[in-house]
């Protein structure tokens, strides 16, 4: 790799704020009375969520040392008796259709699909610029008086959102991510400031249902006393009953996979779920066992859904969800249908029963999909509504999370290509605004980024004990530099004749960064 640009500049020079635009005035462009609701907010939840990101590396650290994440000492949230009552509105969540919340259309589309919940997304999907953010939002806020709009240029004419008992969560950015340029303020929770100014400007009146956010990225049990107290304070500005607003959280780190009981209990008055948010789980698995040459992973797309690792969790999430009474979700098939392509469409398809077949064998009660055409496949396969009073006979409540991956799929110089060259490409995704690209048939975002580029270090860092069935090349800095020079010369080989400079000069940086994020060992979903 090249040495100079490691030298001129630092792993901490790449990490990017969702910074407003140097003119931005809140007086005028944030809603009339946002700020008086915010800063108090801010004064109180900020300077926590800093401490969080701290500790978060603490814990990281510890885990390279040999200090790896265990379940927590028993406690009134494992041993009590407490339960949590499903609100009826939201038992039958057997699919929720996941987007980014700044494409109007995919979520008119995602709303109009039949699937019982719908996710607009402000975090992995959606690239993390200022314009993204401020529309994401207005069509969340459009979304949810059922006002959301776009033009069908086929049928000539525009869509709307039908009416529907689809319940609608909002995913806030996580708590690892700051915004900047707010008024006079230091950085602000980017989670605070999304749900703040989703709760703020929200007509209680036009909801269908009670105020849903989906939480990210969490890592610990102690994060979840950070949402409830957001919560409980918006309510309480809002003049909302406690419990007014409810939650879904990730399961996305693999420290929180140890501690999902004492999670679900501190958000007990809010939470109806958790969800498997599988490929962040994955890329974190790995970054969690980085130092670690038995954890290589194999070439991403030859890794099966009932892959050990995965399979353990979905069995303890399905168990500690239904012990309390709320829903057990599924995560995202990455093979997407394809209208034009026959054959792909009829292999995604097929794929995708199967995956939550298994998710449903597992006693999850619902799934993640991303394509309307994967909806009917995905709630056909769960029970009607839920499988919330299963439960399996004699079922560890403390199995093994970190199981090898022996003997799963393989590692090959192709599945090294293939993940430099979608890194490559998403990543010039993100610089022309886009969060999540579909490539070769799979729908890629900042999780299955972070997968590639922290396969693409694994490789480097114990190429010593490494064989790729396919070469005996070994995985050096400046083997895979070159493969990062091949692929970036094959992709601007392929674009069209007439492709303006810029839109080249974009492929070469963004080929720059993602090597660059490797090099710096830069893995945190930023």
């Amino acid at each position: 790799m090249n040495s100079a640009l490691i030298e001129r500049e630092t792993a901490t020079s790449l990490r990017r704020f969702n910074t407003a635009p140097l003119d931005f005035r809140p007086e005028s462009d944030l809603p009339k009375g946002f700020m008086d609701f915010l800063l108090p907010l801010h004064h109180e939840l900020t300077p926590r969520q800093q401490l969080f990101i701290s500790k978060r590396a603490e814990v990281l650290e510890a885990s390279h040392g040999g200090r790896k994440p265990e379940y927590l000492s028993p406690s009134e949230a494992k041993t009590g008796a407490w339960r949590i009552q499903l609100p009826a509105w939201c038992v039958d969540q057997r699919n929720q259709m996941t987007g980014p919340a700044d494409d109007a259309e995919l979520v008119v589309k995602m709303l109009n699909s039949g699937a019982p919940g719908v996710m607009l997304d402000l975090e992995d999907s959606m690239a993390n610029f200022w314009p993204n953010l401020r529309l994401g939002i207005d069509n969340v806020l459009s979304a949810l008086k059922d006002e959301l709009t776009y033009f069908d240029q086929k049928r000539n004419r525009t869509v709307g959102i039908e009416r529907s008992n689809a319940v609608i969560f909002t995913r806030a950015r996580g708590l690892h991510l700051s915004q900047a340029g707010i008024g006079h303020a230091d950085l602000i929770s980017a989670s605070l400031f999304d749900v703040a100014m989703v709760a703020y400007q929200v007509n209680v009146d036009r909801l269908r249902h009670p105020l849903c956010f989906y939480i990210p990225k969490s890592e610990s049990a102690e994060e979840a006393l950070w949402w409830r107290d957001l919560f409980q304070a918006i309510e309480d500005a809002r003049g909302w009953a406690r419990g007014f607003i409810k939650c879904m959280a990730l399961v996305e780190s693999h420290p929180i996979a140890y501690q999902m009981e004492e999670f679900i209990c501190y958000l007990r008055d809010h939470i109806i779920g958790l969800n498997l948010g599988r490929w962040d789980y994955m890329a974190s698995l790995v970054h969690f066992n980085l130092e670690n040459s038995e954890w290589v992973l194999p070439d991403r797309n030859t890794i099966l859904h009932d892959v050990p690792f995965f399979q353990n969790l979905r069995g303890l999430l399905a168990e500690t969800c239904h012990k309390r009474g709320i829903l057990a979700i599924g995560g995202m098939t990455a093979l997407f249908p394809s209208r034009t392509d026959a054959e792909l469409n009829e292999r995604a398809l097929r794929i995708l029963a199967l995956d939550k077949k298994n998710e449903a064998n597992c006693l999850m009660d619902g799934a993640w999909t991303g394509h309307p055409d994967q909806n009917k496949i995905a709630v056909t396969q769960f029970p009607f509504p839920n499988q919330l009073d299963r439960s399996k006979p004699g079922a560890t409540t403390q199995p093994d999370l970190r199981p090898v991956p022996e003997g799963v799929g393989k590692i090959t110089v192709e599945g090294t290509r293939a993940a430099v060259r979608t890194v490559i490409r998403y990543r010039n995704g993100v610089l022309n605004g886009k969060g999540a690209s579909l490539l070769d048939g799979y729908m890629e975002d900042l999780a299955t980024d972070r997968i590639y580029r922290l396969m693409i270090a694994q490789r480097i860092r114990h190429r010593a004990s490494l064989e790729a069935t396919d070469s005996d090349g070994e995985h050096t800095p400046e083997f895979v530099g070159e493969l990062f020079n091949e692929e970036l010369d094959r992709l601007l080989s392929e674009l069209p004749a007439g492709t303006s400079k810029s839109a080249i000069e974009k492929y070469c940086e963004a080929r720059r960064i993602s090597e660059l994020l490797i090099t710096n060992g830069e893995f945190d979903p930023i």
